[in-house]
Order: structure tokens, then C-alpha cells, then sequence
């Protein structure tokens, strides 16, 4: 098997996607925030796709990686019609979503506008609903001015680099929210979360379980595991998870 690049024409303009055939069910990627498809996870699961002679398919988001677009002009929304337009063109069969952080939120919504495709979900540091509850919230009063002001606010990042918050984000995303009430996705949920992880709370990964309706739902919590759980210990334990579900 072998891995071959492809542009999809999407709702957003030209996306950037990789994709291997192979056995079903394939598995499909969703990156996180101001990520791209050439993470640790990412190509962990490419390189196991080829040699278990599995389906499966990463991409990049608008204004992410090789993707045509503006980051500054993305939105959940969009993120998400993305997703979906590289969903329709690429996976054939029954799907495995794996959604990394913000990716999480968009497999959400896209587990449920396809929930006749799904085989399972794998959620790794999910952040549903992030741009309301790890943003919004948390800022001071200046920052939510500043903001609403300026139209972008420039944040540092537990890493040491920056990141660009659009008023237009937030208040798109507000749009999009799934927490606060039971979440239709019904098939079977594999979740991962570091306990040590200082962007997304382990408790948030919690909250999103509980609120799942999936009766067969695991949530494996790392006590040493940061956000990015991408240590070889860490990927292997996504490969089990994936691994569990195909056997559903």
C-alpha cells in the first residue's frame, strides 16, 4: 500500500488531503487548531495504515498546512464543511473518526451529519466547544474587549509560540456548540486524555463523555500524558483504540 496526495475542491477553496486504500473500516483523520497533517499522530497512522493494509485519509483544514486559505478567516463552520467535502470525496465504506483536540469538535459534527458511515469514534484531548468554554470564558474583561475591539487578540501558547484568536471564531463557533446537553452520536467512542495536559482539562474530556449518548464508550485517562499525547507509549494506545473499534 502507499500513501497518495490529492487536492479536493472545497467549499473554502483547493484542500490539501493524502490518502491510502485499504481494507475497511478506513480511518479518517481530523487535526487540531493551527495544525496540520504532518503531526506526530498523523503520520504514526499513515505509516501503520501501509503496513496493516488499512484505508485511510488525512487532510488539511482552510488556512492550514498545504490547504488553500487565510487561517485568520476559518471558523468551526467552516473547518467543518472542509472536513466534509474531504469526507465525501475520500472515504468509501464504513469510518473510524479520529479527532485530535479541536478535531474532536469537528468529528463531532461530522459523526453527526454521517452517522450511517461510522464504524467508531476515537476523540485524543478532545476540545468541544473550546472557542466558548478554554477561550471565551477565560479571558479578562480587557482581553473580551479587546477582542470585540479589534476583531483578533495574539495569545502565547503553552509551547512558547502564539496563536490568533478572530472575534469571528468565537462568535461562529457559538453556533456550533454540542456541550450542554446529550449528544446524538451513537456508535462506539474511544476517548484519550492526559492528566497533565494545560490546554485542554482533563475534566472537559469528562464532561463531553458523560454527555455522549453512546453506550459503548471508554475513557482512558494518562496521568503523566500532556496535550499533544504523542510520546510512543501514547500511540500505541491510539493504535489499540483504533484496533478495538474495528473489531466492534
Amino acid at each position: 500500500m502507499t500513501e497518495l496526495a490529492t487536492t479536493i475542491e472545497g467549499p473554502n477553496g483547493r484542500l490539501a488531503a493524502r490518502r491510502i486504500a485499504g481494507e475497511e473500516p478506513g480511518v479518517f483523520w481530523l487535526g487540531g487548531f493551527a495544525s496540520d497533517m504532518t503531526g506526530t499522530k498523523a503520520a504514526f497512522l499513515s505509516d501503520w495504515a501501509v503496513r496493516a493494509g488499512r484505508a485511510f485519509v488525512r487532510f488539511d483544514y482552510s488556512g492550514h498546512g498545504a490547504s488553500q486559505g487565510r487561517f485568520e478567516d476559518g471558523t468551526i463552520g467552516a473547518w467543518t464543511s472542509d472536513a466534509l467535502a474531504v469526507f465525501d470525496a475520500l472515504a468509501e465504506g464504513p469510518q473510524i473518526l479520529v479527532g485530535s483536540s479541536m478535531g474532536a469538535w469537528i468529528a463531532t459534527l461530522l459523526a453527526l451529519a454521517r452517522p450511517e458511515q461510522l464504524k467508531g469514534c476515537v476523540f485524543i484531548a478532545p476540545a468541544p466547544d473550546f472557542t466558548e468554554e478554554l477561550i471565551w470564558k477565560q479571558l479578562g474583561e480587557e482581553k473580551k474587549e479587546r477582542l470585540m475591539r479589534d476583531g483578533r487578540l495574539v495569545e502565547r501558547t503553552s509551547d512558547g509560540g502564539t496563536s490568533v484568536i478572530t472575534r469571528r471564531l468565537v462568535e461562529e463557533g457559538r453556533g456550533r456548540l454540542v456541550l450542554g446537553r446529550p449528544i446524538p452520536v451513537s456508535c462506539p467512542v474511544r476517548i484519550l486524555h492526559g492528566m497533565n495536559d494545560e490546554e485542554v482539562p482533563f475534566r472537559h474530556a469528562v464532561r463531553f463523555a458523560e454527555q455522549l449518548v453512546s453506550g459503548d464508550l471508554e475513557l482512558t485517562l494518562v496521568k503523566a500524558g500532556d496535550h499533544r499525547l504523542s510520546t510512543p507509549a501514547d500511540l500505541e494506545r491510539l493504535r489499540l483504540a483504533i484496533a478495538s473499534l474495528s473489531r466492534c
